[in-house]
């Protein structure tokens, strides 16, 4: 059974900074991607950004790039978002999800962590 465990949530004021870390594990945990969706309170879910396993990065909307990155270490099969320069609008509860093809649906899903970013 795959499991994906987030970490790294918190409230942050305008302008600041959070981590978020996302690991994976289970026997046949072996993704081709991984990402981070978002759900904001009363609104639908998100999508924020995908790694695939070999790199490459897609991003949700414009807004995210030059704020959110996405790093991973295979090696401890974790994936990271690096948030910076926090509007109140990114106030959520992101979730790190996987798949495990191209075009494959986003299978597994973690139990997400909240993000409060204060004005």
């Amino acid at each position: 059974q795959v499991q994906l465990v987030e970490s790294g949530g918190g409230s942050v004021q305008t302008g600041g900074s959070l981590k978020l870390s996302c690991a994976g594990s289970g026997r046949t945990f072996s993704p081709y991607a991984m990402a981070w969706f978002r759900r904001a309170p009363g609104k639908e879910r998100e999508f924020v950004i995908s790694i695939t396993w070999s790199g490459e990065i897609t991003y949700g909307t414009n807004s995210m790039k030059g704020r959110f990155t996405i790093s991973k270490d295979n090696a401890k099969n974790t994936v990271y978002l690096q948030m910076n320069s926090l509007k109140p609008e990114d106030t959520a509860v992101y979730y790190c999800t996987s798949r495990r093809a191209l075009g494959a649906a986003w299978e597994y899903w973690g139990q997400g962590t909240q993000v409060t970013v204060s004005s």
